[in-house]
């Protein structure tokens, strides 16, 4: 029989380890993939007395479990559970709904993931929760925005595609004081590269369609929560009838096991390419919180580990033909959304009508940047051969 280790391991040994349990399952390395809805009870007094560790297949399967098992042990002590979902903006929703409803208020930062936007805007707000939009760099003086009924500070760090960095500690700080709760979208970095839990967070939340699965091909999210908000959160996802198919969560937990290896990949190159634009003169600025030249370098610096593969720049003023060209030019690089598979992404953005507690003015055209695992030094040709298609335009 192997034995169990009893002592702390370091996080890529937990990634390879949490959730799986070979014995249980003749020996193979992987849990099976339970494709299940209904389940049998042995006798009628059973099914009365509910004697049976699952009960129906959107309840949760041993692929359910051991998904669940792995996410919560890479999370640390913290984290008393996790729930499955379909999506990232699923957990984020879910997430939004088991922390506020009806007449509470919540805060959420003016640079998050627009999506979130739209649903604060859209459904939240139809059953009757408000939302105030706040300046990601506020910091402490947040406190200046909470009402009586403020029940959440969502916090995201940092923003979906501006970059700007958040202290999650001091806002989570005056959040508790308040006696709210902290949600936090922690798809940027995962919880190998910020422990959530540990600088105040109550819920965390990632969209694994993004590192977790790993090769663009699943959608799925997750929220784990510490013993507070648990219970709530559980209630939503089971009322709510949401759920994962069970070929998700195996290629979740097929992801997981090479998370650490393909970060810190997607962390190297990604911060090399950054450096390469850095130089670049059609660049005004480089959006990467590891860089040195970030505003946001020392929040980084203090509380995170490492970054990821996602960030963004901002060209010097030039036409919108000049930038077609450079993205039309790219071979390397796809033009899509999402991010965090093997493949490199490039999207053009504009914040500016959706802003509004911030004003978006980056000084010219912005573009993200997915980096992904292939060679940087082809992608840094790639991009050379852009910028000369960039100029060849502004020529015309």
């Amino acid at each position: 029989m192997k034995k169990k280790l009893k002592v702390p391991i370091k996080p890529d040994s937990r990634l390879v380890t949490s959730g799986r349990d070979p014995e249980a399952y003749y020996g193979f390395v992987n849990p099976p993939v339970y494709h299940a809805s209904t389940l049998l009870y042995p006798t009628a007094e059973d099914q009365v007395a509910h004697r049976a560790r699952y009960n129906y297949g959107r309840r949760g399967t041993p692929t359910t479990e051991a998904l669940e098992n792995a996410l919560r042990e890479i999370d640390g002590e913290s984290c008393a559970g996790v729930a499955l979902l379909p999506s990232g903006l699923a957990a984020i929703a879910v997430a939004l709904l088991a922390a506020a409803g009806s007449g509470d208020h919540v805060l959420v930062p003016d640079s998050v993931y627009r999506p979130t936007r739209n649903f604060c805007n859209g459904v939240f707000k139809r059953l009757g929760a408000e939302t105030t939009y706040y300046d990601p760099m506020i910091g402490a003086d947040i406190v200046k925005l909470f009402k009586p009924n403020t029940r959440a500070v969502f916090v995201e760090a940092p923003g979906s595609q501006s970059f700007e960095m958040q202290d999650i500690p001091t806002i989570a700080s005056v959040a508790h004081d308040k006696r709210a709760i902290v949600l936090m979208d922690n798809t940027w970095a995962t919880p190998l590269y910020f422990r959530a839990f540990e600088k105040g967070v109550d819920m965390q939340i990632q969209a694994g369609t993004k590192y977790i699965g790993g090769h663009s091909d699943i959608m799925f999210g997750c929220v784990s929560a510490n013993a507070a908000t648990l219970p709530a959160l559980k209630d939503t996802v089971y009322s709510m009838g949401l759920c994962v198919g069970p070929d998700d969560m195996y290629l979740a937990l097929r992801g997981l096991r090479t998370l650490g290896v393909r970060l810190a990949r997607h962390f190297q190159s990604g911060l090399r390419v950054a450096r390469w634009l850095e130089q670049r003169p059609e660049v005004l600025r480089v959006m990467h919180p590891a860089l040195e030249s970030d505003p946001g370098h020392h929040i980084w610096k203090r509380d995170f580990t490492g970054a990821c593969g996602l960030f963004s720049i901002v060209l010097k003023p030039t036409s919108e033909q000049s930038v077609h060209a450079f993205l039309n030019e790219l071979a390397l690089f796809g033009l899509g959304y999402s991010w965090g598979g093997f493949e490199s992404l490039a999207i053009l953005f504009d914040c500016t009508e959706y802003r509004t507690a911030t004003k978006w003015a980056p000084g010219g055209p912005a573009i993200r940047f997915h980096i992904g695992l292939e060679d940087p030094d082809d992608l840094i040709a790639d991009l050379e051969r852009g910028f000369g298609a960039l100029a060849a335009a502004e020529r015309r």
